[in-house]
């Protein structure tokens, strides 16, 4: 008895001495991925940084679209945040209100490398809430055939909100098809797809001082625009979203549509004989637009491994780390990285105009209250759409609306 004992002291003792060395554990940095699986070239890259960060694990948790958003805000209102989490760059000034994340600022030489306007999207109070991960542009399509058929030049889309009106309303005099697809649903892509009239005739919602600025004749142009192309757009738009609105395109029910890189792939699957083109401009247009859209790294608070998810979030998207990443998954490059993007375009013409309408192209707007915006935004939308009230009318009372929500 004795001798185990003692044996089990010096075991013990063993343990305790080791302990420090060998069952130190290392301090995990939880990271939210949105999706049906972990970014692509995502485990390569923790691996990577962890073996020059020792004493860190990141561990990621893979949350659905439809969910991800509302887990981390849940978590982090709870007091008990993730380390990062990928989340639309429209939620950030929330959770920065809410003393929620924390910043991440770029410097010069950061903020030079990314497209044109990419880091206002992320950018309120003049600095940078979250790292951007993720970009979304749109362009014109149009399916040839039903031009031919109405006796249009198949070649030549319109380049500008006149011609696509004149068009529309020729496509659907003259064929079974509606002219253009419009987008009127209650669904957050009905806002995105105005802020596309908006972007291509110089407008906007809020400028950097917080003013708002969505009563202008450049937007009161968008939505006459709108009004005038109705009755030659798809039967009910206020029932359709936008991929909705694009599977009638593919169908071969709407002539004309704006859409993301992603449907180049599927036009081509279906045998449409189709074109793509920049979006057409209004009257006031300086050049090519577009809605620009990211997503983003936002770094949380209290978690005790800040400096190390900041140091993640730019290594993660430093360069050709993410345009591989942007690749894998279809989407439009954050930065003009050379000779990448040219080489790109060069296999696949089709992207040119996705790049074209960033120089003039603006951010989704950053509220306190996004909810609140893309609400607001929608039924002004609607109410034009269905002939509830005019531009004019509609513009003003939307207006004030968003003052409650800046």
């Amino acid at each position: 008895m004795l001798k185990t004992s003692g044996l089990l002291a010096a075991s013990l003792l063993a343990v305790a001495v080791a302990t420090p060395a060998a069952y130190a554990q290392d301090k995990e940095i939880t990271f939210i991925n949105c999706g049906d699986e972990l970014t692509e070239g995502y485990a390569e890259s923790f691996a990577e940084w962890e073996a020059a960060n020792p004493g860190f694990k990141i561990v990621p948790e893979i949350v659905g679209w439809g969910q991800c958003q509302d887990k981390v805000t849940t978590l982090a209102a709870a007091g008990t945040p993730v380390a990062m989490a990928y989340v639309g760059s429209r939620a950030l000034k929330q959770f920065a209100d809410n003393d929620l994340i924390v910043e991440v600022p770029m410097t010069e030489e950061e903020k030079a490398s990314y497209y044109n306007y990419v880091p206002d999207t992320v950018t309120f109070d003049g600095t940078q809430w979250g790292v951007p991960v993720a970009f979304s542009t749109k362009a014109f399509y149009w399916n040839k055939d039903l031009f031919t058929a109405a006796g249009l030049d198949p070649e030549t889309p319109p380049k500008t909100w006149e011609e696509k009106i004149a068009f529309a309303k020729q496509i659907t005099e003259k064929t079974d098809a509606a002219g253009y697809g419009l987008v009127a649903k209650t669904f957050d892509n009905t806002m995105h797809q105005f802020l596309h009239w908006v972007y291509t005739n110089n407008g906007s919602v809020i400028d950097a001082e917080g003013n708002i600025t969505l009563n202008s004749p450049q937007v009161l142009a968008a939505l006459e625009a709108i009004k005038a192309i109705v009755p030659y757009s798809e039967e009910g738009p206020t029932a359709y979203e936008q991929n909705e609105v694009r599977a009638i395109w593919l169908d071969g029910g709407v002539a004309m549509i704006e859409a993301s890189p992603g449907a180049a792939n599927l036009a081509t699957e279906a045998g449409m004989n189709w074109g793509v083109a920049d979006l057409p401009r209004g009257p006031d247009a300086q050049g090519p637009g577009t809605l620009l859209i990211t997503d983003a790294l936002a770094i949380f608070k209290g978690t005790g491994v800040e400096e190390q998810a900041i140091s993640l979030a730019k290594f993660l998207t430093d360069g050709e780390r993410q345009f591989a990443a942007e690749m894998a998954q279809g989407l439009t490059p954050l930065r003009p990285l050379q000779p990448q993007t040219e080489e790109m375009v060069a296999a696949k013409p089709y992207w040119k105009p996705f790049l074209d309408g960033i120089e003039f192209g603006g951010p989704e707007p950053l509220f306190a209250d996004y909810i609140g915006l893309q609400n607001v935004m929608i039924e002004l939308v609607q109410s034009v759409v269905t002939g509830a009230a005019e531009p004019a009318a509609a513009l003003e009372k939307a207006a004030g609306e968003l003052e409650q929500y800046k």
